[in-house]
């Protein structure tokens, strides 16, 4: 008898709505395993006791961001004091594993995840609860053996249209992918480094087809998740393919009626690039969709650090994105980082000065603190830091709500992630 254990926490749900729905339709009963969902350290390790006195074998799997680190790193070492007879096997994934996977290994993990972990986990499952293999030979697997290990190599990009972005089955829902990869390569994020620059799309058949499910069971509000909402249906996402994004949102507008939903577009949990904010893709919005708001990404206010950053757009284009938004009774929520690798003092000024020109204007800045991450060209940049011409800024406009963000969590973060896990990594 084996149990298949997930700690399913809020910030990584997303991510593992998607492996649960890569793997719902296995035959645990044929495998004689049984699932169980813990949200809590409290509740994963009394629930994780139990199991161990019951079960012959118990999997847990853990996929954590690196802000996550030091809570995972004391959970592991909780979970390892309970362990009877080997019978715990420890499987770790998402950003933070792929980075940095030895490192995440010799946490106290036995087998880490890397890259897009679909397919991987459901072939991994199959051979080690349905076989008893115990060390299967699957590319994007991670582990030692007889203190050799395999080399780290993440799995391939997987075609997200034929995998499920959330499990009904075990009721394991919410916003739904709609697209995955990103063409640009900004130096502070992640996203490119872990899904590949090569944008895949799921088809509207198959969104309408999850989105439909969803309303059934009651869900009346659809969310999206992508990197940028308006390159659905671009073949480089870098362009706008108006036609595919117009098709997409009519079909879902012509199914939520019928249910009484609502759609959120280019809002959280996505955003939109400000080169793709026009007044084609804001009518859609304002047409088809309920939000009030659009999420628009422009990280600084220096045409230099644009570059130095490969944002790939200039200010003009975030100007124009938040004229085009506010013009159309939408607000524009504008995503700032603060305290960029290679900043200067007139950078930081011509940063303050564009967020009071947006302010102005009605926009809402959305207030980020610069944190190192690894698998990124930043991931030794120092922490970033809050200049007082922006702490002034943000104090003034603050009490208006036209600043909002959690800045000052993210800034402490930082700082730990470049000390205690950063520094010394190659």
């Amino acid at each position: 008898m084996k149990a298949l254990v997930f700690y399913y926490k809020r910030e990584n749900r997303y991510s593992l709505n998607a492996l649960l729905g890569a793997i719902e339709d296995l035959p645990y009963e044929d495998y004689q395993t049984s699932l169980y969902f813990f949200s809590n350290p409290e509740e994963l390790l009394k629930g994780l006791s139990a199991l161990l006195e019951n079960y012959d074998r118990v999997l847990l799997l853990v996929s954590f961001l690196t802000p996550q680190y030091w809570e995972i790193k004391s959970l592991l070492n909780k979970v390892k004091t309970l362990d009877l007879k080997s019978k715990l096997i420890i499987l770790g994934g998402g950003p933070h594993a792929t980075a940095l996977p030895r490192e995440t290994l010799a946490l106290g993990f036995d087998y880490i995840f890397l890259g897009e972990a679909e397919e991987t986990l459901r072939t991994f499952l199959e051979e080690y609860i349905g076989k008893d293999n115990q060390y299967p030979t699957i590319k994007g697997i991670y582990y030692l053996k007889d203190r050799d290990s395999c080399a780290p190599v993440k799995a391939d990009p997987v075609d997200i249209n034929e995998w499920a972005p959330l499990s009904l089955k075990f009721n394991k829902i919410g916003p739904l992918e709609i697209t995955r990869g990103c063409p640009f390569l900004c130096k502070y994020c992640q996203t490119p480094r872990l899904f590949g620059r090569k944008v895949r799309h799921r088809s509207i058949e198959k969104i309408l087809s999850y989105a439909q499910a969803l309303l059934e069971r009651g869900i009346k509000d659809l969310r999206f998740i992508t990197p940028n909402a308006f390159s659905y249906g671009s073949k480089d996402g870098k362009t706008v393919n108006i036609e595919e994004l117009r098709l997409l949102l009519k079909d879902l507008h012509t199914l939520v009626r019928y249910f009484g939903g609502r759609i959120f577009f280019g809002t959280f949990p996505s955003e939109v690039r400000p080169e793709h904010v026009s007044e084609e893709t804001v009518a859609l919005i304002k047409t088809y969709c309920h939000n009030d708001n659009l999420v628009i990404g422009a990280q600084t206010g220096s045409e230099r650090m644009l570059t130095s950053i490969q944002r790939g757009h200039t200010l003009e284009e975030v100007r124009r994105a938040v004229k085009l938004t506010i013009k159309a009774g939408l607000k524009a929520k504008v995503d700032f980082i603060f305290g960029l690798p290679g900043e200067t003092e007139e950078d930081i000024r011509a940063t303050v000065a564009f967020m009071e020109e947006l302010v102005r204007l009605g926009a809402i800045i959305h207030a980020h603190s610069f944190m190192p991450l690894p698998q990124t060209p930043f991931k030794k940049a120092p922490a970033g830091k809050i200049k007082p011409e922006v702490l002034q800024f943000i104090k003034k406009f603050l009490p208006k709500g036209q600043v909002f963000g959690v800045w000052e969590q993210q800034a402490k973060l930082a700082e730990r992630i470049e000390k205690e896990i950063l520094k010394g990594i190659s």
